[in-house]
């Protein structure tokens, strides 16, 4: 296996045309998942609490749209949205907030389960205590409920990430140029070497996804010694 013969194309599969043009490879990957982890945290968070203080028909409509974007492929959800909404709505989506919206969607379904059992294991007698000191519900739950909830939920979250920068290799479906579209066309032009293309890019991945679970493993290492 020789590497030295992507000593012309390795920066640009990390960075693409980047500074002179837009991000692309390893950098644009990042900037999906990045972006995509945050929307996702965020909506999580949101319709996490819902889930886990909601009732009645709105609580069943809730669980059936999480239960929806849970089972559907990421790669079908980012054909709809790329195809269907100039389709439906006559605008024009752009391959890479297809991609994030998607991503966003999917992540934040995950995540709000992930929220609304944070919040059920805290024990009731948390909001005992808050109700006791003259608190309402959502006092109780932002002060002391959500906290130790978001604290113990830190490792998924991380975790999600990780998922979300794998997911990210199914936009060059729209020609999203981010690592595995980038490799696809280093490839093509090399043509004979196939293996120290998607060794490299494999690499990357490894390194890229590595790094976050160690941060993830950190996290977790932390969380006993605060308990404690």
């Amino acid at each position: 296996m020789n590497l030295a013969a992507l000593a012309d194309d390795w920066l640009y599969l990390l960075v693409g045309t980047f500074p002179e043009g837009p991000p692309g490879g390893a950098l644009l990957t990042l900037i999906l998942s990045a972006t995509s982890g945050l929307a996702s945290a965020v909506l999580g968070l949101v319709l996490g609490i819902a889930l886990a203080m909601g009732s009645g028909p709105w609580a069943t409509l809730l669980h059936t749209m999480l239960g929806f974007l849970r089972a559907i492929p990421v790669l079908m959800l980012i054909f709809w949205i790329y195809f269907l909404l100039p389709m439906l709505f006559g605008m024009d989506v752009p391959g890479t907030v297809s991609v994030v919206c998607a991503l966003s969607l999917i992540g934040g379904a995950y995540l709000a389960h992930a929220v609304a059992a944070g919040i059920h294991a805290v024990p009731q007698g948390q909001w005992d205590a808050g109700r006791a000191l003259g608190m309402d519900r959502w006092q109780v739950l932002r002060w002391l409920v959500l906290p130790q909830a978001l604290t113990a939920m830190l490792p998924s979250l991380v975790n999600q990430w990780v998922t979300l920068i794998k997911d990210s290799s199914l936009a060059y479906i729209v020609g999203v140029g981010e690592l595995s579209f980038l490799s696809t066309q280093v490839n093509a032009r090399l043509m004979v070497n196939p293996a120290e293309v998607f060794v490299f890019v494999g690499g990357v991945y490894w390194l890229l996804c590595s790094l976050l679970h160690l941060l993830s493993w950190a996290i977790g290492r932390q969380q006993p010694a605060q308990r404690a």
